[in-house]
């Protein structure tokens, strides 16, 4: 099922007798019911000021269009969100729709923040075919239920996204890297908390243990940018060889990409964590392959078939996805990390109210 219009989606859930799976562009891995509905069909840039930093978009719409729109204005979605094609091995065109569903956010996350901080209002169609419209077109306090928030990260879980107001930013002047040589974890940890800790506004902060280079990123005015690079080698010149790398703009989305992983055997694992602990997870992982984003608090991990990492967290703070895994390993495990007993309420409440009728992506996240 792949409507057209919103209103024609309205009517197709309103008449569902049967759980159905949600998807965007089909590029990340939603598992579910084999009955579909695809939101692709729902495509268009419907507003775009750039003067005042807004684009709204239907929610099928792909982030290619988005990114080429913005290009041509010198502008950008601060969030530079994941392309999971290379990491899950699937096919079709991201839509903006499944990047708010899903909350993806890359590198520059630790400086500019997550996708749903980008997000000022939402259409979509609830449980029970109702079209419900939650914030603006620009930036302002919330009363009430902030909706559009609830809706980034939800998964398809609490309605089917039609249309999204974004704020986006200016694409900076220039753009450098530095590579910071470390022998392990525990002090790449150390130099990228100098990095971000410092006043020189480090926009990417990222580790690569099977290379041991720390991946430092400063963007803006050419100026400025040369100036803060300067200086940062200064602050860091105690831990080991500095250089600077060449092709920024591809170095970054290879890492927001996970591409060392590309084409690697077992599951992949999204542990997000506090930076600080990241060397005593490592430790603990019996991972394969491990890569570190958001100064150390996000960690990708590459595990054997199967293997259950999450009992090795159990201690820290934080929580584990799993995003690539055989499809029994996935009925068995659950893509998310079962809830608290308090929180798991709050989640069944929340979608009893939004999808009394349990039909959209049941059990994806829990």
């Amino acid at each position: 099922m792949k409507p057209e219009t919103e209103a024609e989606l309205a009517e197709l859930v309103a008449g569902l007798q049967q759980p159905v799976r949600i998807v965007g562009g089909g590029t990340r891995g939603v598992t579910g019911p084999e009955v579909m509905i695809e939101t692709s069909g729902l495509t268009g840039i419907t507003l775009y000021e750039p003067g005042a930093l807004t684009l709204v978009a239907q929610a099928g719409t792909p982030v290619a269009d988005i990114e080429a729109a913005l290009e041509a204005e010198g502008q950008q979605l601060a969030f530079e969100p994941m392309d999971h094609r290379g990491l899950l091995g699937t096919n079709g065109e991201p839509t903006i729709g499944g990047v708010v569903a899903a909350n993806i956010s890359g590198p520059r996350r630790v400086q500019a923040g997550a996708c749903r901080d980008f997000l000022l209002g939402v259409r979509y169609v609830d449980g029970m075919g109702q079209v419900v419209k939650n914030g603006g077109r620009v930036m302002k306090n919330v009363t009430g239920y902030d909706l559009v928030k609830l809706m980034a990260g939800s998964w398809g879980t609490l309605g089917v996204l039609t249309e999204l107001s974004l704020k986006v930013l200016p694409k900076p002047e220039s753009t450098a890297t530095l590579i910071v040589h470390v022998a392990e974890l525990t002090q790449a940890i150390q130099v990228m908390s100098a990095a971000l800790k410092s006043p020189y506004e480090v926009s990417g902060a990222a580790f690569d243990p099977q290379d041991g280079r720390v991946l430092l990123r400063v963007e803006g005015f050419s100026d400025s940018v040369a100036y803060r690079i300067d200086r940062l080698k200064t602050v860091l010149s105690g831990f080991g060889e500095i250089t600077e790398a060449s092709g920024s703009a591809e170095l970054w989305r290879a890492l927001r990409n996970v591409r060392p992983f590309h084409g690697q055997d077992g599951d992949v694992w999204r542990i997000s964590v506090k930076p600080t602990d990241a060397p005593d997870i490592e430790a603990r992982l019996n991972a394969d392959q491990t890569l570190f984003d958001w100064g150390g608090g996000l960690i990708w991990a590459r595990a054997p078939s199967g293997t259950d990492i999450r009992g090795n967290l159990c201690r820290f703070d934080g929580h584990a996805t799993l995003v690539r895994g055989a499809i029994d390993t996935v009925v068995s495990l659950g893509h998310f990390q079962p809830e608290p007993t308090e929180i798991k309420a709050l989640t069944q409440g929340l979608r009893q109210r939004f999808d009394p009728r349990g039909i959209f992506n049941p059990g994806l996240m829990g």
